[in-house]
């Protein structure tokens, strides 16, 4: 979407001398020119316009003095600071630009046709009169000479792989017709062709081409050669191939030119030779001819040279840029039809891409200096239609970006004009935008208006002053009122009729690069070619010169006028990627910039595009603002792909029009805009477009509460209008959360003054705007928003399902009338939707409505027989034993113990209450007071009698030391609580309550006799455990042993190769006799704790089962968890030595029983496991045995536990010792 702007045109005439020029180049390291005519070569530097040095050729003999002699080539060698020329007459000749000195380093007898030097300078190929190229070195030293025209196709030569014959080959459109074609025979060149071979190098220096007629055909033909000078590739008989040839210097083609029966064509080449792709030239094939083609240093711009044959002398430069696979004729240079003015030399700077140096016949010099643009209108209000007008030749493609995005080369409309355009610009009024005008090459300016007529204003550009509008550097489309009015550098024009007429000029002093307006202030900006800056203010006089005072370092080649913190500054964009503003820089990794309203938005070279509000940032903020990284929440940084540049902006909206590299275009949605233009439309309450907005965008929709909560809240009824929808409504309830997005996702500018978020004190955020949108709602229409109204309910901190559910209920009761209201069957679907049907069905059940919970229940999933007997089983009940049994199923014990307590003596404790309910009573700071009730001192007592029947509940339920932490401190009868320590066998605890409440009388009559029980007790224990573990232990070793023989068995049986051997492994639970042979295979697609309970069904100790083992060895590993510690201390304490005695001995010998035990029970299983190979091996058992080593060992039941048991225990001789 870019355009070649042209920054300055460079005249010279003062160049002059004998004969006519026929030879240009460059110095890369001066700038300076050289030019070979028919007589001497000169040294010229154009911005001076003075001789650096010159030499006469016809002195030293190289040329004739006749003037019938020609230089075929010229190179500036900066290495070696000389120039070489080569001449017809075969001389090879270095100029000395220290000495100013010639030096002949050659000479070929047959004459030279054409010189090239490699872009390294390190070879130069020679092209001689008898067809042969000679490459040499730089010193001139001979490599090789070949002849030019070669049989052979080159070391490229394509393969056939015998896919058959031509006949029987696929042909596309053509149809079979296409292999019976003869091939025509290729057609001589043209009439006009020197005949004279072209030579040109790719860019790295490693292949060049040669394009020279053929002595059978008379047609050209192009060969490619390497370094070396060895013929590559040669390419296919083209018909129509024409003397123009360049090599792109990144590589990829070659470009000529190729005649068509019905157009002419620019047409490339590969390396093979063979064709890949074209573009058309906007003439007949017969209208001109092509000098030359050349491209620029980048390879962006390719440079077409003709030469009008009907006219004569009338030759033309055009600049062609590819996009998107496009071509486009960006500039055309007419020298019109004066034999003096018609360019004999034309070449691109090799330091500047966009510089083209031009010499004429008549010794005048142009340099042309281009930089890229993007034409987009300026407007910033909302009837612009942000265009961008790109130039393609005659015509003008515009696309509107606020209607649509169009991809180039399309666009939404194209402006026929009758000559190439070499400029446009759109008007600089904010009213009228959409205007454009534009200057073409015959200097003609024409202005459209978009929805007039077609049909354009067009001045003659003569009227201006006498000069040529050809030669107009600047165009800028100031004013609109009638007639139309356009601008040439530092001249007012306006038309009058079909002239222009000038208004008023203004001297500067210098050569304008740019010119830029600004809309706002009127000011004119010009920039001179040494980044100085002249501002001119439009009024009465149109044009005035105002200031000289800030300058830029170094030119820009891209320039906009802004205001920062309300200063009206200058920024610059340079070739190098530098941005300025006025003198100081801002950033240096700039690749494009654009300003909006008040918004600076910038691409970089890191691939991110930054949005900076101008208003808010002075020129130091912006420079650190650049400098930055961002941080998480950054709006103003978005990253973007690699290569993109801004095409434009659409002003009051949040779209941004990136294009890439490759041609195609973006819309990203900066969040800094949209961030912005949402606060404009809060705060002008258009809350319509901000939720669309903001939906659409993905941006949280909490800011529309948060940006101003009081505003907001005031305006609740605007907002509920405004959105209209239900869903709408609903989707903002359901996204509301506590988060202040204006400070977290979203944060406020420094510039923006503080506002309240929390309207309500001591109320959270989502409860404050459910409850406004709640009373907002019903008093509007309760009917229309009975859905939000749920949703507001269900969205608060705490849900109150209860009441949304109570409406719903009443809803089916009282269905209302009203057209559109919703019923409560849909109304139920819609709560089931936000709220877990399951959570929703315990909340109906709160209610205590069994309405309600039929409803709910109808609803849902559940099966009736799941939840029928439960209701009908509550119904029964009496109303507060009801609501006391509904609370205890829903673990609402507070609630629980309230109804309970209003229930009769007859009522309590019909079963053993759940340990949650007791827990809740016992945690309660302070008994509750007491309260009225119907069963009058039975209710004033229930307190104290709850506590007692429930610690006594809880001894069978509790371990006895949460039971003491929860009865201790209660009650003041610590009767109580020692004696429910005592029955859970804590002694030590047990003993200092008693000494500590001086409760002495309660060791003789309860603790003692507990201490001789627990030895009975503890003494039976270790008899039947150390029992358990014998048989157990036998039993282990009977199975292993038939698991053994049956493996054994089978491996007798069938040998050594059996496929099933694997099967009877020690880790195998298939047994001989085992009645159990069906596996469950059903048991992988059942739940996590399905499939637990049936591993522990398989763990069966039945005496057969195919799992005994691991049962048997599990079983083993439970025995003995209990502990004696602490009971032998207590039994010592009390002198009880001879039941200590008795006990310990006991405990240890079943403990060293059942260490001597370990190795023998949980023995590695079988010697399969050791051994991985052996005769009576198989794959399987291999894979097998192989896989069970690299798998982690399971950790073996009961193993650690009686480990640590045996530790723990180790303290008993402690005890007796004492």
């Amino acid at each position: 979407m870019r355009n070649l702007k042209l920054l300055k045109s460079l005249r010279s005439t003062e160049l002059r001398g004998p004969g006519s020029p026929l030879r240009l180049s460059v110095r890369a390291d001066t700038g300076s020119l050289l030019v070979a005519s028919h007589c001497s070569i000169t040294e010229y530097d154009p911005r001076t316009g003075q001789v650096v040095s010159e030499a006469s050729l016809t002195a030293g003999g190289f040329l004739p003095e006749d003037g019938g002699g020609a230089v075929v080539g010229l190179q500036d060698l900066a290495e070696l600071e000389s120039a070489c020329l080569s001449t017809a007459g075969g001389d090879v000749v270095l100029f000395n630009f220290n000495t100013c000195q010639l030096e002949c380093v050659g000479s070929v007898d047959s004459g030279l046709t054409s010189m090239s030097w490699s872009p390294d300078e390190e070879l130069v190929v020679l092209t001689t009169g008898q067809f042969t190229i000679i490459m040499m070195t730089k010193h001139f030293e001979p490599i090789t000479e070949v002849g030019i025209h070669q049989d052979d196709f080159g070391e490229g030569k394509f393969v056939t792989v015998g896919w058959g014959k031509k006949e029987t080959q696929f042909h596309g459109s053509e149809g079979k017709q296409a292999a019976q074609r003869t091939i025509q025979e290729v057609r001589p060149a043209a009439a006009w062709d020197d005949r004279a071979p072209r030579v040109t190098w790719r860019g790295d220096g490693q292949l060049f081409a040669v394009s020279a007629v053929c002595l059978q055909t008379g047609a050209r033909k192009v060969r490619v050669w390497n370094r070396e000078g060895v013929l590559q590739a040669t390419s296919e008989p083209i018909n129509g191939l024409e003397q123009a040839l360049c090599w792109k210097p990144s590589g990829s083609l070659i470009a000529s030119t190729q005649r068509h029966p019905n157009k002419h064509s620019v047409v490339f080449m590969e390396k093979n030779g063979l064709l890949h792709g074209d573009f058309t030239l906007p003439f007949s094939k017969d209208h001109a001819k092509v000098k030359d083609l050349l491209w620029n240093s980048d390879s962006t711009v390719l440079a077409v040279w003709l030469e009008d044959l009907a006219a004569g002398e009338d030759q033309q430069v055009n600049l062609w840029v590819a996009g998107n696979y496009h071509w486009y004729l960006k500039q055309s240079l007419d020298f019109g039809r004066d034999s003096r003015k018609a360019p004999v030399c034309v070449c691109w700077d090799p330091e500047r891409p966009l510089r083209l140096h031009v010499v004429t016949r008549g010794w005048t010099s142009v340099t042309y200096d281009w930089g890229w643009a993007t034409e987009r209108s300026p407007g910033t209000d909302a009837a612009a239609d942000a265009n961008v007008a790109v130039i393609d030749g005659d015509k003008i493609l515009v696309t509107n970006f606020r209607q649509c995005v169009v991809p180039p080369p399309m666009c939404s409309f194209e402006l026929q004009l009758t000559s190439p355009v070499n400029q446009v610009t759109f008007l600089c009024q904010p009213q009228g935008t959409n205007r454009l005008a534009a200057l073409t090459s015959d200097g003609q300016i024409s202005v459209y208006a978009q929805g007039e007529s077609c049909d354009p204003t067009v001045a003659s550009g003569r009227a201006v002053c006498g000069r040529e509008l050809q030669s107009a550097a600047h165009l800028l489309h100031l004013a609109d009122a009638p007639p139309p009015s356009g601008r040439r550098r530092h001249a007012d024009c306006q038309v009058s009729g079909a002239e222009l007429v000038v208004l008023s000029e203004v001297e500067v002093d210098g050569v304008v690069v740019s010119a830029v307006h600004g809309s706002q202030t009127g000011t004119v900006a010009l920039q001179l070619e040494d980044g100085q800056i002249r501002k001119l203010r439009w009024g009465e006089p149109p044009l005035v010169n105002n200031s000289t005072l800030i300058n830029f370092p170094v030119p820009c080649v891209q320039t906009a006028l802004c205001s920062i913190s309300g200063e009206e500054y200058l920024l610059g964009l340079t070739d190098r990627s530098h941005l300025y503003a006025g003198d100081t820089e801002l950033a240096s990794n700039i690749s494009s910039f654009g300003v909006c309203n008040d918004f600076l938005l910038i691409t970089t070279h890191s691939h991110t595009c930054r949005c900076l509000q101008l208003t808010t940032l002075s020129v130091k903020g912006l420079q650190a603002a650049l400098a930055s990284d961002g941080g998480q929440n950054d709006e103003s940084l978005r990253r973007v792909e690699r290569g993109s540049r801004i095409v434009t902006v659409v002003p009051q909206d949040t779209r941004v029009v990136l294009q890439m590299p490759r041609g195609n275009l973006e819309t990203v949605h900066h969040r800094a805009l949209v961030l912005a233009q949402l606060r404009k439309w809060l705060d002008s309450l258009r809350f319509r477009e901000s939720f669309e907005c903001m939906r659409k965008l993905r941006i949280n929709l909490n800011l529309l509460y948060d940006h101003n909560p009081k505003v907001f809240l005031e305006n609740m009824e605007a907002f509920i209008t405004q959105l209209g929808s239900i869903s709408h409504i609903n989707l903002f309830v359901t996204e509301l959360k506590e988060e202040d997005t204006t400070s977290t996702m979203y944060p406020r500018g420094p510039e923006s003054s503080p506002v309240q978020t929390r309207p309500v004190s001591g109320q959270k955020k989502v409860d404050v705007v459910c409850d406004a949108l709640r009373s907002a709602m019903e008093s509007m229409d309760p009917n229309k928003f009975f859905l939000s109204v749920l949703t507001t309910h269900v969205k608060k901190t705490v849900p109150e399902l209860e009441v949304a559910l109570q409406k719903v209920h009443e809803l089916r009761v009282n269905p209302p009338r009203a057209a559109g209201a919703v019923s409560a069957e849909e109304a139920l679907k819609y709560l089931l939707f936000l709220v877990n049907v399951n959570d929703l069905y315990e909340h109906s059940l709160g209610t205590y409505d069994f309405d309600l919970v039929l409803m709910v229940a109808e609803k849902s999933q559940k099966d009736p027989k799941e939840y029928l007997p439960f209701l009908n089983m509550l119904k029964s009940l009496e109303t507060n034993y009801q609501r006391y049994t509904i609370d205890k199923h829903l673990k609402r014990y507070s609630k629980a113990l309230h109804h309970l307590s209003k229930c009769g003596q007859s009522q309590r404790f019909l079963s053993a209450p759940p340990p949650p309910l007791a827990s809740a009573l016992l945690s309660a700071p302070h008994p509750p007071p007491p309260t009225p009730s119907p069963f009058g001192k039975e209710g004033h007592s229930l307190t104290h009698s709850l506590t007692h029947s429930l610690t006594h509940s809880l001894t069978h339920s509790l371990t006895h030391s949460l039971l003491y932490a929860k009865v201790r401190g209660k009650t003041s009868d610590c009767e109580e609580a020692i004696l429910a320590l005592i029955t859970g066998s804590v002694w030590e605890e047990a003993l200092r309550l008693i000494y500590m409440h001086d409760r002495q009388d309660i060791t003789e009559t309860n603790l003692k006799p507990a201490l001789l029980e627990a030895v009975g007790t503890q003494t039976a224990f270790l008899e039947a455990q150390v029992a358990a573990f014998t048989r157990h232990r036998a039993r282990l070793a009977v199975v292993r042993e038939q698991k053994e023989k049956a493996r054994l068995g089978m491996l007798d049986e069938d040998g050594p190769d059996c496929p099933d051997a694997e099967l009877y492994s020690e880790a195998s639970s298939v047994m001989s006799g085992s009645k159990y042979s069906q596996s469950n295979s059903r048991v992988s697609s059942r739940s996590s704790k399905n499939r637990r309970k049936a591993e522990r069904k398989k763990l069966s100790l039945k005496e057969g089962s195919p799992m005994e083992d691991r049962a048997l060895v599990y079983a083993l590993g439970e025995i003995l968890t209990t502990e004696v510690h602490g009971l032998l201390k207590a039994l010592v304490l009390f002198q009880f030595d001879k039941q200590a005695e008795k006990l310990q001995p006991a405990y240890e010998e079943a403990l060293q029983a059942m260490e001597a035990a370990v190795p023998e029970v949980w023995a590695p299983e079988g010697p399969a496991s050791n051994q991985l190979t052996g005769p009576n091996s198989t794959a399987n058992s291999i894979m097998a045995s192989f896989q069970q080593q690299q798998r982690p060992a399971a950790p073996q039941p009961g193993r650690h536990r009686l480990s640590s048991l045996f530790i723990h225990n180790s303290s008993c001789d402690v005890c007796l010792c004492n």
